[in-house]
C-alpha cells in the first residue's frame, strides 16, 4: 500500500513569467495579425481592429495600455477597440491567460499595484452587428456611438444579426482600467465593453479587476456569456442597457469596500435612443451568480453607490435563478415604478423581471422580513408587490454557507464556495422554461462556484495571483507519487476554531493531516494512518 506525502494547505501565487520584448502599438489593425506570447504590447493611445481583421491574442500573452501622459499618438486614453466586422480571438488557458493591464502593473509582482489603482488606463471595447433597441423615435433602427470614445473615431455598434460573431475572449484577465479621456465623470471606460455583441461570440472566464468604472457593460446584443468575475471596481460590476437579450452562467461580483456601485445596474431603453418602451426588451437569463458586496456594516456611498445590490430601471426586466446575493449594507432590490412612463414595474408585472430559487443574506437593512430588502420611495415598486413576486418564485432570506468571504490582498481568505450540506450546496433547480437552453448547465448548487473542486477563479485571475483565494479553493487536488489521488474539502479554511476535513481516496491509503500555521510553519499531525 503506497503512502501519500504529508499534506499541506498553502497559497501558491502564480504569474506569467516575464516578457522577453516589448513592443509599443500606434497603429490600428487593418490585416489579420498575431500577438505572440513572450512580448509585452503596450497600446499607445487607442488602437483600433478594423472591420474585415482579426486580431489573434496567444495564451499567456501581456498587453499593457500606456497611461496618459505618455501617449504619444494624441489620444486621451489607452484602450483596444474592435469595431463592427472585425474580430478579437484571444484565448487564453487557465495557466497562461491573456492579460490586459496598466503599463506600470508588474504582473509578476502581486503588491506593485493595488486594487485601489483603477483608471490607470482605458480598457477592451468590442462592437458587433446583433440588434439594440436603439431607434430614432420613429421606430427605426439607429447605430450608437460607444460611450467613452470620441464621436470622430468610428466607434459604433448595432445591428441586425443576433449570431453575430466577434471573435472569442476566454482566461482574460483585465485590469486597473476604467481611464476616462474627457475627465467628466461618466465617460470612463469600462473594464470589457460589449456593444451589440452577437450571440456567436465566445466570452468564458474573464475577470475585470479594480476597474474605475463598470466591470462589465453589455450594450444591447445577444452574447452568451459564462464564468465572469468582477471585483473591487468603482462602479457596477455587471451593468446591461438597450435591449441586452443575452445570456448567463456563473458570474462572481466582489466588491471592496473604500468605493462600490451596484452588483448589478440593468437598465432597459433610453430616452435619447427611441424612449424606454422600444423593443427589444432588457430581459437577459441569468443563472447561478454569487454577487457579494461591501459588507453589511459597510455605509453606502450615495444613491448610486453600493446600494441597493441590484437596481432595474428604464423598463428593464431580467430573469435571475439559483443565485446567492450576500453581505451588502443596505438592501437587496429596487425596481423603477414611475407615475407615467414605462418602467421595470411593467416588466415584473409581466413576468419578464424574476428573482427565482435565490438566497439572499447578510444584508445590513434586514429586520427580519423580506420587505426591509426592498428599497421603497418615490418612484419604487413597493414591497408589497415585489416580495410576492420573490417568495412565489421560492427566494428567501436564509444562509447560503459560503465557507469563507475575504477582501485583504496577500491575506488568502476568500473562498466563495458554499460548504458541505449548506443551503446553497444543493437545491438548484432547472425547470423553469427559460432554463430550457443547452447553453445552461443543469447544476445542482446555487451561486456561481460548485461546493467541492478546484474553483474557475484558480490560475489565471488578479484574485489568485495577487493573493485573495484560499489555498483549498485554488488547489483542491493533490496527487501521491504513485499516481494516488486524495480529493481534499476543508472548511473552513484557514480558521482560528473548529475546522472540518473531508476527503476521498481512490482506494484504501495511509493519509497524514498536518495542520499549520499562516507562515506555513507546522501546528501539529492531526491525522495519521489508514483510511478507506
Amino acid at each position: 500500500m503506497s503512502r501519500l506525502a504529508p499534506l499541506l494547505l498553502a497559497l501558491a501565487l502564480l504569474a506569467p513569467l516575464a516578457s522577453a520584448q516589448t513592443v509599443r502599438v500606434t497603429a490600428d489593425v487593418t490585416a489579420n495579425t498575431t500577438w505572440t506570447a513572450g512580448t509585452t504590447y503596450l497600446l499607445d493611445g487607442l488602437v483600433f481592429v478594423a472591420a474585415g481583421a482579426r486580431l489573434t491574442i496567444e495564451a499567456g500573452t501581456v498587453v499593457k495600455g500606456v497611461e496618459a501622459s505618455n501617449i504619444t499618438t494624441g489620444d486621451g486614453a489607452s484602450a483596444l477597440v474592435v469595431r463592427r466586422g472585425a474580430q478579437i480571438v484571444a484565448n487564453g488557458t487557465q495557466d497562461a491567460p491573456v492579460i490586459f493591464t496598466a503599463e506600470i502593473d508588474d504582473v509578476a509582482d502581486p503588491f506593485d499595484t493595488l486594487p485601489t489603482d483603477r483608471g490607470l488606463w482605458g480598457g477592451v471595447i468590442v462592437l458587433g452587428r446583433a440588434p439594440t433597441n436603439a431607434n430614432d423615435g420613429a421606430g427605426n433602427r439607429i447605430d450608437v456611438q460607444v460611450e467613452g470614445i470620441p464621436t470622430e473615431e468610428d466607434a459604433l455598434y448595432g445591428g441586425t444579426d443576433p449570431g453575430d460573431s466577434s471573435g472569442s475572449l476566454t482566461f482574460v484577465s483585465i485590469r486597473h482600467g476604467g481611464f476616462s479621456i474627457s475627465g467628466v465623470e461618466g465617460d470612463e471606460i469600462n473594464g470589457l465593453t460589449l456593444g451589440a455583441v452577437g450571440a456567436g461570440t465566445t466570452v468564458e472566464h474573464v475577470e475585470v479587476y479594480a476597474n474605475l468604472d463598470d466591470c462589465f457593460e453589455f450594450f444591447g446584443g445577444t452574447v452568451e456569456a459564462k464564468y465572469l468575475a468582477g471585483a473591487f471596481c468603482g462602479d457596477d460590476t455587471f451593468d446591461y442597457d438597450e435591449g441586452f437579450s443575452g445570456k448567463g452562467q456563473y458570474w462572481f461580483s466582489l466588491q471592496a469596500t473604500d468605493i462600490a456601485g451596484r452588483a448589478g445596474e440593468h437598465d432597459g431603453g433610453n430616452n435619447s435612443l427611441g424612449g424606454e418602451g422600444s423593443s427589444p426588451f432588457s430581459i437577459p437569463t441569468i443563472s447561478n451568480v454569487t454577487y457579494i458586496g461591501s459588507g453589511a456594516a459597510a455605509a453606502p456611498t450615495n444613491d448610486d453607490g453600493n446600494s441597493p445590490a441590484v437596481f432595474f430601471r428604464d423598463n428593464a426586466g431580467g430573469r435571475y435563478y439559483n443565485s446567492v446575493w450576500t453581505d451588502f449594507p443596505a438592501q437587496a432590490l429596487r425596481i423603477e415604478d414611475l407615475a407615467s412612463g414605462a418602467d421595470s414595474r411593467e416588466r415584473l408585472d409581466a413576468g419578464d423581471l424574476v428573482v427565482a430559487n435565490s438566497l439572499f443574506w447578510a444584508f445590513g437593512a434586514y429586520d427580519g422580513t423580506l420587505a426591509s430588502l426592498v428599497q421603497e420611495g418615490t418612484d419604487r415598486t413597493p414591497a408589497s408587490v415585489v416580495v410576492p413576486a420573490l417568495t412565489a418564485a421560492g427566494t428567501a432570506y436564509a444562509d447560503p454557507g459560503l465557507r469563507s468571504v475575504g477582501r485583504a490582498q496577500g491575506a488568502a481568505a476568500l473562498d466563495p464556495r458554499p460548504g458541505p450540506g449548506t443551503a446553497a450546496a444543493g437545491g438548484a433547480d432547472f425547470s423553469a422554461t427559460p432554463l430550457a437552453d443547452d447553453f445552461f448547465d443543469a447544476v445542482d448548487y446555487r451561486g456561481a462556484f460548485a461546493p467541492s473542486g478546484r474553483g474557475w477563479l484558480a490560475g489565471w485571475t488578479a484574485l489568485d495571483s495577487d493573493g485573495y483565494l484560499n489555498a483549498s479553493f485554488a488547489t483542491a487536488t493533490t496527487a501521491g507519487p504513485a499516481g494516488d489521488r486524495l480529493a481534499l474539502d476543508a472548511f473552513p479554511n484557514p480558521t482560528r476554531g473548529d475546522a472540518t476535513v473531508r476527503f476521498t481516496l481512490d482506494r484504501a491509503q495511509t493519509v497524514r493531516i498536518t495542520l499549520v500555521d499562516a507562515l506555513g510553519r507546522r501546528v501539529a499531525v492531526v491525522a495519521d494512518g489508514t483510511f478507506a
